[in-house]
C-alpha cells in the first residue's frame, strides 16, 4: 500500500515539474505592473486634452433641446389660451345672439298679439276668416298649432300610430281623410249632431271660437254628416288635430289628434236587400285573432243598450259582430307592439296574456254601444269606444238606406302608451333627441322601441294667491289683510328644490315644498293616468264618438242661424278656470308642466272668493332655473290680473 502512494505522489511531482513555463506565465498574468500609476497618470491626461472637444457639444445640443422644447411648449400654451379665449368669446356671441334672437322672437310675440287684438281677420291655414271681438277667444299658441299637423309629420310618434291604426281598415272599402280644414261652422259642431242651444260644450270657456257661427273644430264628428253626405266609400277613416280649452297637466294640451271611422252598408245596394246577411258574409273574411275577449253583454238591451227603431235584432247583432272584429284586430296588433318594445327595453319584463273586454256604455251617435277595454300592466285601459251608428245621422247626411258602425279613439292615449311617453307636451316638441328615437319604425316595424327620456329635471312650483272680482256694489277695500296661511310664504329651506347656492333675492321666493322624489307622477318614466280624450270626462265629444268627416271645408256646410250657435255660459268676464288655464298656457307655453287648484276661501265679512293656484314650471330640454321661474311667474301672475280682472294676492318675487 505504501509503495503504491509513494509511486503516484512522484508521478504527479513529475509532471508539475514538466510545466514550468505555464506556471510563470500563469503568474505573471495576475501580478501588478510596475509601470501603471505611471501610465494612468498620462491617459487622465490625454482624456483632459480631449474631454472639451466631446463634451461641450453635447452639452450645447442639450441646452439647445430643453430651449425648443421650452419655446414649443410656450407656443403650445399660448395656442392654448388663444383656443380658450376663442371658446369663451364664442359662447359670450352664442348667449348675446340667443338673447337677442329671444327678445326679437319676444317683441315679434308681442306686436302678432296686439296687432290681432286689432285684426278684422285672421288666416288659418291659407284661408281668411272675419273676427268677431265679442267672440274670438284663439290665442297665438294655439294659432301657430294649426299648421304642425303632426299625425303627418313622417316619423312622428303620432304619425306612426295613426299608419299602424290605418293598415287595418285598408282602401278601397276604407277611405282615409288626413288633410282637412280644422275651421268649422257651428252647425257642423253642433247642431248636426244634434247638441242642445245651451249646451255646456258650446261654451266660450270650453271651445275655441273665430265669431258666432264659427269655430276651431273640437271633434272630428263635426264633419260626420258631410262624409255620410259625400258617400264615396263604403266605409272611412279621418285622422285630424281637434281643439279644446282645458285644463293643464301631462295628459292634457289644448290642441290634440282623434281618429274615427265607419263602415256602411246599403239596403238598397246587398243581395235582397238583407243587411244582416251581407254583413254576416264579410264578417267571415276578417281574421281571427285568438285572444281571449270577455263580453258578457247581449248585442242589444232594451234599458242600458237600446235597439235603434228601424233595425232589426238580426242586423244590430250581425253589425255589432263586425265592428267587435274588426277594431279587435286593431288593438291586438297595437298592443303586441306595445309589449314587444316593453320587453325589449326591459329584459325583467314579464309578458302576460292580452286581454280584452266589451262594456256597455253611452254614446250620443251611436246605439247600441260599447267601450273596449285592454288589461295591461296591471289594469284595465279604455282603449276606444264604438257602436251601431244612429239611423238619423243617416237621414240627416241624405242617405237614409244606409246603415252600419262606427268608433273613435284618441292618438295620444294610444301614442303614449305604444311607445310608453310620459308628457304630452313632447309630442310638440322639436328636439332631436325626441324625434331622432322614431326615425325609420314605419320602414322597419320590429325596429320600435320605447321613448327613453333624455333628461329628467327637476320642477319649479309656485303659487299664486287672487281676490275673484268684486261683485257689483263692493269696493276692494274691503278685502282683508293677506294672511300667511291664506298665501303661505315659504323660505328656501321648505323648498328643496332649490339650489343652496341661490342668492337672498332668490331665497326668498315663495316656493312650495316638493321634491322630485316625493312625486312619483313627474317622473319621466311615469306613465299617464288619464288622457284628455277620455269619454267619460265629456261623452258628447270625446274621441270615442262614432263619427268621422269629409275632405270639406266650412263653406260647404249648410248655412245656419246665428240663433242655433247661441252657447251657453259665453259671457265674457265671469271668472271660469279654463280661462286661467289659457292664460298661463298662453304666456308659459310649454314650460308650464301643470296648473292646480290648491286652496280655496270665502271671507266671512266680504263674502269674496279668494283662490290659490300651485303653477309647476318645468322646461323638457333643460333645468329651468329658480330666476327664469321667478320671471316667468312674474308675467303669468300680470297677465292674470290684466285679463281676468283678479286681486294678487301676496308679494312680488323679487328677482336679480
Amino acid at each position: 500500500m505504501l509503495t503504491r502512494a509513494c509511486a503516484r505522489s512522484l508521478v504527479r511531482l513529475g509532471r508539475i515539474a514538466h510545466q514550468p513555463l505555464r506556471h510563470v506565465a500563469r503568474f505573471h498574468s495576475v501580478a501588478p505592473r510596475q509601470d501603471a500609476p505611471k501610465q494612468d497618470a498620462l491617459k487622465q491626461d490625454a482624456l483632459k486634452q480631449v474631454a472639451p472637444k466631446q463634451v461641450a457639444p453635447k452639452q450645447a445640443e442639450q441646452v439647445e433641446q430643453v430651449e425648443q422644447a421650452e419655446q414649443v411648449e410656450q407656443v403650445e400654451q399660448a395656442e392654448q389660451v388663444e383656443q380658450a379665449e376663442q371658446v369663451e368669446d364664442k359662447k359670450a356671441k352664442a348667449k348675446k345672439a340667443k338673447a337677442k334672437r329671444s327678445k326679437a322672437a319676444k317683441a315679434a310675440k308681442q306686436a302678432r298679439a296686439a296687432k290681432l287684438a286689432e285684426a278684422s281677420s285672421v288666416s288659418i291655414r291659407g284661408r281668411s276668416y272675419d273676427i268677431d271681438p265679442s267672440w274670438f277667444n284663439v290665442p297665438l299658441n294655439v294659432l301657430d298649432a294649426t299648421s304642425r299637423r303632426l299625425h303627418l309629420q313622417r316619423d312622428h310618434p303620432i304619425a306612426i300610430t295613426c299608419q299602424i291604426i290605418q293598415s287595418h281598415f285598408p282602401a278601397p272599402t276604407f277611405k282615409h281623410y288626413n288633410q282637412l280644414d280644422p275651421v268649422v261652422s257651428t252647425h257642423q259642431n253642433f247642431d248636426s249632431l244634434g247638441f242642445a242651444a245651451d249646451h255646456a260644450s258650446r261654451a266660450l270657456t270650453d271651445t275655441y271660437y273665430i265669431n258666432n257661427t264659427t269655430l276651431l273644430r273640437t271633434h272630428t264628428s263635426a264633419h260626420q254628416a258631410d262624409t255620410f253626405r259625400a258617400n264615396e266609400s263604403e266605409g272611412y277613416l279621418i285622422s285630424a288635430d281637434v281643439y279644446r280649452r282645458d285644463e293643464i297637466d301631462r295628459n292634457h294640451y289644448p290642441v290634440f289628434h282623434q281618429m274615427e271611422g265607419a263602415r256602411s252598408w246599403d239596403r238598397t245596394k246587398v243581395p235582397d236587400g238583407d243587411v244582416a246577411a251581407a254583413v254576416r258574409k264579410d264578417f267571415e273574411t276578417l281574421p281571427c285573432h285568438g285572444v281571449q275577449v270577455e263580453d258578457p253583454n247581449p248585442p242589444f238591451h232594451p234599458e242600458r243598450n237600446p235597439l235603434q227603431d228601424g233595425h232589426s235584432p238580426d242586423e244590430a247583432e250581425a253589425i255589432g259582430n263586425h265592428l267587435k272584429r274588426s277594431l279587435e284586430n286593431m288593438v291586438v296588433d297595437v298592443f303586441s307592439r306595445t309589449k314587444a318594445a316593453a320587453s325589449q327595453a326591459d329584459p325583467d319584463y314579464v309578458d302576460e296574456p292580452l286581454r280584452m273586454r266589451w262594456v256597455e256604455a253611452f254614446f250620443p251617435f251611436t246605439s247600441p254601444s260599447w267601450e273596449l277595454q285592454v288589461y295591461y300592466s296591471g289594469d284595465w285601459l279604455e282603449v276606444l269606444g264604438a257602436g251601431v251608428v244612429k239611423q238619423d245621422l243617416y237621414t240627416d247626411a241624405g242617405v237614409p238606406s244606409q246603415l252600419g258602425w262606427a268608433f273613435g279613439l284618441g292618438l295620444e292615449r294610444i301614442a303614449m302608451l305604444l311607445f310608453k311617453i310620459p308628457d304630452i307636451r313632447l309630442f310638440w316638441s322639436r328636439d332631436k333627441r325626441f324625434l331622432s328615437q322614431f326615425y325609420g319604425v314605419l320602414d322597419r316595424p320590429d325596429t320600435l322601441k320605447r321613448f327613453v327620456p333624455f333628461s329628467k329635471y327637476p320642477p319649479c312650483p309656485r303659487d299664486v294667491s287672487f281676490w275673484l272680482p268684486a261683485a257689483p256694489g263692493e269696493s276692494s277695500a274691503a278685502v282683508p289683510e293677506q294672511s300667511s296661511a291664506a298665501a303661505p310664504e315659504q323660505s328656501s329651506a321648505a323648498a328643496p328644490e332649490e339650489s343652496s347656492a341661490a342668492t337672498p333675492e332668490e331665497s326668498s321666493v315663495a316656493a312650495p315644498e316638493e321634491s322630485s322624489a316625493a312625486a312619483p307622477e313627474e317622473s319621466s318614466a311615469a306613465a299617464p293616468e288619464e288622457s284628455e280624450d277620455s269619454s267619460a270626462a265629456a261623452p258628447e265629444q270625446s274621441e270615442e264618438s262614432s263619427a268621422a268627416a269629409p275632405e270639406e271645408s266650412s263653406a260647404a256646410a249648410p248655412k245656419e242661424s246665428s240663433e242655433s250657435s247661441a252657447a251657453a255660459g259665453t259671457a265674457k268676464g265671469a271668472f271660469h278656470e279654463n280661462d286661467l288655464m289659457e292664460v298661463v298656457r298662453s304666456v308659459g307655453g310649454n314650460d308650464v308642466d301643470r296648473v292646480e287648484l290648491i286652496d280655496e276661501f270665502t271671507d266671512p265679512q266680504t263674502g269674496r272668493k279668494s283662490m290659490t293656484y300651485r303653477i309647476v314650471y318645468g322646461r323638457l330640454g333643460r333645468t329651468l332655473s329658480h330666476v327664469e321661474a321667478n320671471r316667468l311667474h312674474e308675467r303669468v301672475t300680470a297677465a292674470l290680473v290684466s285679463e281676468l280682472g283678479v286681486e294678487h294676492r301676496g308679494r312680488r318675487l323679487k328677482i336679480r
